[in-house]
């Protein structure tokens, strides 16, 4: 399925359009108003101009091609509308009403309605029930939420089952200082589903990583051989751990099904498997951004012996292993702390001191280390040292990751400096190792021995079966 016209559409229609604010039609017609193509209000009912652009009575009126229409109408009227927009040769289409598959019979006929007329005129349609996407690279916000425009471009790619997840991924990264190189929201996956995006992505050269939310999806097997397809790294955030069925059939007209099928199935076809939208997007940033380890022995240097504890202990649940640096490394190491702190594996210097770069450099250059990660507290005195940490990546080969703790308007710049080098970074002691641990288990999943790499999750060695519903 080509679904250029729907993620890259050069002409746009918004069926359904309203000059009154507050309605689906206007904030669909604000979401492009800046969008660099032609954008065409239809309403039959539609006087005058919205946005500057005149109204069209009918997507059959429209002088020129369309290659996307955003649907803001009503349920019972869209497969009508959907072929309509067929009949004029508009290649894709967002249909954003709820009242499907999600709501009973009644609903699951009409949605077999726009199913019918969309593949009889090879409409590729994203919907129903979806709030949308975000292109930040194109500057191409689909979404009727406000101020989708503070997205900006990046490198991770969200692909979720629900819209509300979508958007709560992205504005998190916005928090974070963090961009996209985009985020979808499938909703009921009616024409386009998790395997065909997923593709477009992995074809996308602004994109380093995709992180998947899942509700649950009636060809398993399918989905994750996609994933062990595609060159880009996948990470997924099945729900389902509990029984919540009933409402997530009534949200996307899907069954979670068994987690645990779900979660051995992702993680034998090389795909972690994450227990939170933050465990998610943490994760999908490191892995965009840091080179995978050839193995799973991380050296840890802390500038704080309690935060380096906490971080060695969330490493190791992780089946992360803290080798014994070399005689050579060891004695480096002393030779800098002069024997005042701990220099073995955690290294612990006491708090930040001139020469923590070099210390982190020479842990780095350990043969028996494949990543290291970094805590020090922030301290105005000292300061960050990355000039040094961050070659770490680019000269060795090896991840990095930098956490710290301390004010963002003291931390942020430097931050941003290493971030810029390829060092993944973050302000919690448990979310850096929880992002290493991630990366390590990639790492382990792809390497052609997972075993050898296991941490207490399971082997992944689980056969994951063709069903939906209860048989993921």
């Amino acid at each position: 399925m080509d679904l250029h016209r729907l993620f890259d559409p050069g002409s746009i229609a918004v069926v359904g359009a309203s000059a009154t604010e507050g309605k689906l039609g206007y904030e669909a017609m604000r979401s492009v108003a800046d969008f660099d193509g032609p954008v065409y209000p239809v309403n039959p009912n539609g006087e005058g101009d919205v946005f500057g652009e005149p109204f069209v009575s009918a997507i059959g009126d429209v002088e020129g091609d369309v290659d996307l229409a955003l649907l803001c109408v009503p349920a019972p009227i869209v497969p009508q509308v959907v072929e309509e927009c067929g009949a004029a040769g508009v290649g894709a289409a967002i249909v954003y009403a709820g009242g499907f598959a999600e709501a009973g019979e009644d609903g699951e006929r009409l949605q077999d309605g726009l199913v019918s007329a969309a593949t009889e005129h090879d409409v590729a349609l994203l919907g129903p029930n979806t709030s949308g996407y975000f292109m930040p690279h194109r500057g191409l916000y689909t979404s009727f939420v406000s101020n989708p425009e503070v997205v900006g471009p990046g490198n991770l790619a969200v692909v979720a089952q629900s819209g509300g997840i979508a958007h709560s991924l992205a504005f998190q990264g916005v928090n974070e200082g963090w961009g996209f190189s985009g985020v979808v929201g499938l909703g009921n996956r009616a024409v386009v589903g998790f395997e065909p995006v997923i593709e477009y992505f992995d074809a996308d050269p602004n994109t380093d990583a995709i992180v998947l939310h899942v509700e649950g999806t009636e060809n398993a097997r399918s989905l994750m051989e996609t994933c062990r397809a595609v060159e880009t790294p996948v990470l997924a955030y099945p729900v389902g751990e509990q029984d919540v069925d009933s409402f997530a059939a009534s949200h996307t007209g899907a069954l979670t099904g068994e987690y645990e099928l779900y979660r051995a199935g992702f993680e034998q076809y090389g795909v972690p498997v994450l227990r939170g939208t933050t465990d998610l997007l943490d994760a999908g940033h490191v892995l965009a951004n840091a080179p995978v380890p050839e193995g799973p022995n991380v050296g840890v240097v802390t500038a704080q012996a309690g935060p380096g504890i906490v971080i060695a202990d969330k490493l190791q649940a992780h089946g992360v292993r803290l080798p014994a640096l070399s005689a050579d490394t060891q004695d480096a190491v002393s030779a800098y702390l002069a024997g005042t702190t701990y220099a073995e594996n955690p290294v612990d210097t006491g708090r930040p001191m001139p020469g923590f770069s070099d210390l982190v450099v020479t842990v780095a250059g350990d043969p028996n280390v494949d990543a290291v990660l970094v805590y020090m507290v922030y301290e105005e005195a000292v300061g960050f040292p990355p000039t040094g940490i961050a070659a770490i990546p680019e000269e060795t080969g090896k991840p990095v990751v930098f956490v710290t703790d301390g004010p963002d308007q003291f931390v942020a710049d430097d931050l941003e400096e290493l971030e810029a080098s390829g060092v993944p970074s973050f302000q919690s002691p448990e979310r850096g190792a929880d992002a290493m641990g991630a990366l390590v288990r990639y790492g382990a999943l792809n390497a052609g021995d997972p075993a050898a790499w296991n941490d207490e999750e399971g082997d992944g060695n689980e056969e994951v079966g063709n069903g939906g519903g209860d048989s993921a």
